[in-house]
């Protein structure tokens, strides 16, 4: 049976130490939406109006070649706004996008019909035609997402701010990934790979708290800005010399990369759990002040029996006392 690999260079998550697959943060374009292939179905549906067109009269030949052109953007709109749905529902903290795409593509969606079906006198079946057509695309894609997700307490200026610096450092990832495609060499592709995921790794934690973009601008831009030229100098020299040399100095520097990643993005999580455990204690303090104690936990296990008496073999004695007692007692 086959298995996918899933080594120390493989690009996908690993396990944590739970057993748990961490989730990775997916790259710009990657995140897919489930119902994309269907957008492409409705396009190659609306062909007809299209090839039909060149058989009418110039005002039927303009109404089928706009209602063909309303239908194929109203898809192209709707596909964007699953792919930024998709986007949308892969990260923790995420406003919603600024523009209602789907909204878009529903209504371009209805006119096309409409139009597609237009026939001098009966302007109001093809309303309904339209409206149905509409009603059908909501039914079939849903909406746009409409409120921001996990902004509570995070600042808009910082959160623009570190979209702006994460951008910049999904460029330069990119153009690693694009030069060292010119080697030829699959392993040296997963290795880049799996440095891209580390460092989106970090990304995320930055995404999640953008409060700590100050002190990592120059992870994410000088280094790999440095990372990105060091690949494209590497690349171009490996695929004409196969030096070897230069392979395991350009391993070496991804690895010291990778492990300063890895550190930073343990460093934010840990101050996270430190920023945690000092909102904790201040609570305790102030609900003490207030004369609230938590209450005292149960003893769930009982006492430790007597070992002698667990050794001793058990007689009739035993099994009468108890009862001579509870005869007394009654």
């Amino acid at each position: 049976m086959a298995k996918r690999f899933g080594g120390r260079f493989s690009p996908q998550p690993q396990p944590d130490e739970n057993g748990a697959r961490r989730p990775a943060r997916p790259a710009p374009g990657e995140a897919r939406h489930p119902l994309e292939s269907r957008t492409r179905w409705v396009t190659i549906m609306a062909i007809p109006f299209l090839i039909s067109a060149f058989w009418q009269d110039p005002n039927g030949l303009a109404l089928h070649l706009i209602a063909f052109g309303s239908l194929a953007s109203g898809m192209w709109m709707t596909r964007e706004g699953l792919q930024a749905e998709a986007a949308y529902d892969a990260r923790r903290v995420a406003r919603r996008p600024a523009i209602p795409r789907k909204l878009f593509g529903g209504i371009l969606t209805g006119l096309g019909l409409a139009i597609g079906a237009y026939v001098p006198g009966a302007e109001a079946g093809a309303g309904v035609i339209g409206v149905a057509g509409a009603v059908l695309h909501w039914l079939a894609f849903g909406t746009d997402p409409m409120r921001d997700k996990g902004m509570e307490g995070v600042d808009a200026f910082q959160q623009d701010r570190a979209q702006r610096i994460l951008a910049e450092g999904e460029a330069h990832l990119k153009a690693m990934q694009d030069a060292i495609l010119r080697t030829g060499d699959r392993r040296l592709e997963a290795r880049v790979g799996m440095f891209a995921a580390t460092a989106r790794e970090l990304f995320g934690h930055i995404e999640d708290d953008p409060d700590h973009i100050a002190p990592l601008r120059r992870y994410l831009g000088v280094y790999l800005q440095g990372a990105r030229d060091a690949t494209v100098k590497f690349s171009d020299l490996y695929a004409q010399t196969r030096d070897p040399r230069a392979r395991k100095d350009y391993e070496t520097l991804l690895d010291d990369l990778e492990t300063e990643f890895a550190a930073r993005s343990a460093r934010l999580l840990e101050g996270g759990r430190s920023d945690l455990d000092i909102e904790i204690s201040v609570l305790r303090e102030r609900l003490a002040r207030e004369g609230v104690r938590p209450a005292d936990p149960a003893p769930t296990d009982p006492a430790p029996a007597d070992p002698a008496a667990l050794e001793r073999p058990m007689t009739l004695d035993d099994l009468l006392i108890p009862r001579q007692g509870e005869k007394q007692r009654r």
